[in-house]
């Protein structure tokens, strides 16, 4: 007994760590991201090519392709690249398509090498009942609920946007011009701003087990307290798309093989399988699936005010706010410290009597200026 713990506990020592070298590929894949949407939204096809997990570049955009959407009996749908600023995204306005007609993606690279997805049918998106919220003690909880009357969707792929409004650390009252400190104008503050995000995770949801197709309370998203998106205002874009069964085994298998690794208890990595092929290399393997899909949304907002007011961006300690004094020229100090120095000027401080300007209070671009993150200029949408 004592040799067997003794062999136990030395067992661990003998253990070298492994680390193998990056898998070296071939040559790169071509990813294929986005929703033929058959009415009268746009549809937006994003083309890239992945690069080994060992290199330190970006997947690159794939451009000046011939992008189409085709439909059994022949007819064609050119999409249109959105370039300088889009490069790799390619873009139809309203398609409009005859709903009983089954339609494909076809991709004709710079270089020539052709692809296709395969004919898929029209799914119609049953509408978004509604986007809930609920405050939790791990923050704010966002849920969706839908529901399909004729139960023939079943299968649901959510994405969504949000924006929020929130401030600087310091209202900087004051502005720098010409070399002097003047009052800032209501059109030249930088004290409020609106950012927004979009969703990276993979949301799906399914009512393939239930007698009724119906999604309620679907998890969305969860915002911790601490979250500068809580400070102000809140807002979020719900969109919805109805799937195939096979388009859902797809993402599905997506999200596995991204959100669902770390432990021996997850699923094992496993090729993706999509739908679109390589027509001028038939084995060429091609990242993505091509759905053809109305797009559902609703956006909601939510105000600070209802949060608990323990709810709050923690001070990182790195924004100070510091006086500095004029001396009797009325300069010096102010002109070498908040001029030269690159800082921002805050407030004047008075003196009491008589009353009159003796110093400013200023602190860094970075706890002054919102603008260093996002805009000053709500969205057309915002909800004052």
């Amino acid at each position: 007994m004592v040799y067997l713990i003794l062999l136990t506990a030395a067992a661990p020592g003998c253990r070298k760590p492994y680390t193998p070298g990056p898998i070296s590929a071939p040559g790169t894949y071509l990813v294929v991201e986005g929703v033929i949407d058959p009415g009268a939204d746009s549809t937006i096809i994003k083309l890239s090519n992945t690069v080994n997990i060992a290199g330190n570049t970006s997947p690159a955009v794939e451009t000046n392709a011939h992008v189409t959407v085709e439909n059994e009996g022949g007819a064609s749908y050119p999409l249109t690249e959105r370039t300088p600023y889009y490069a790799g995204q390619y873009l139809a306005v309203g398609l409009n398509l005859d709903k009983t007609k089954k339609y494909r993606l076809h991709i004709k690279t710079s270089v020539g090498n052709e692809y296709a997805s395969d004919y898929v049918p029209v799914k119609p998106t049953p509408p978004v009942d509604s986007v809930t919220y609920k405050i939790t003690p791990k923050g704010l909880q966002i849920n969706s609920n839908t529901h399909d009357a004729t139960n023939s969707t079943r299968y649901y792929r959510m994405a969504y946007e949000e924006a929020w409004k929130y401030h600087a650390r310091y209202n900087s009252e004051l502005i720098i011009k010409n070399g002097e400190i003047v009052s800032r104008r209501e059109d030249e503050q930088i004290y409020y701003c609106y950012r927004g995000d979009k969703s990276a995770n993979i949301i799906l949801a399914s009512s393939e087990k239930l007698s009724q197709d119906v999604i309620f309370e679907h998890p969305i998203t969860l915002i911790p307290p601490s979250s500068e998106k809580l400070t102000i205002k809140y807002s979020i874009l719900l969109k919805q798309y109805a799937l195939t069964k096979e388009a859902y085994a797809f993402w599905e298998n997506i999200r596995k093989n991204t959100e669902r690794l770390g432990s021996i208890f997850d699923a094992q990595p496993s090729q993706l399988k999509g739908n679109i092929h390589g027509i001028t290399n038939p084995s060429e393997t091609v990242i993505g699936y091509v759905s053809v899909a109305t797009m559902q949304t609703k956006r909601i907002f939510v105000d600070n005010n209802l949060f608990p007011n323990t709810w709050y961006v923690p001070d990182d300690g790195k924004c100070e706010k510091n006086a500095y004094r004029l001396n009797n020229d009325g300069e010096n100090d102010v002109d070498l410290f908040i001029i030269k120095g690159g800082l921002v000027p805050i407030t004047a401080i008075f003196s009491s009597f008589p009353r009159k300007i003796v110093g400013y209070e200023a602190s860094t671009v970075e706890c002054t200026d919102c603008t260093l993150k996002g805009a000053t200029t709500a969205p057309p949408y915002w909800q004052f």
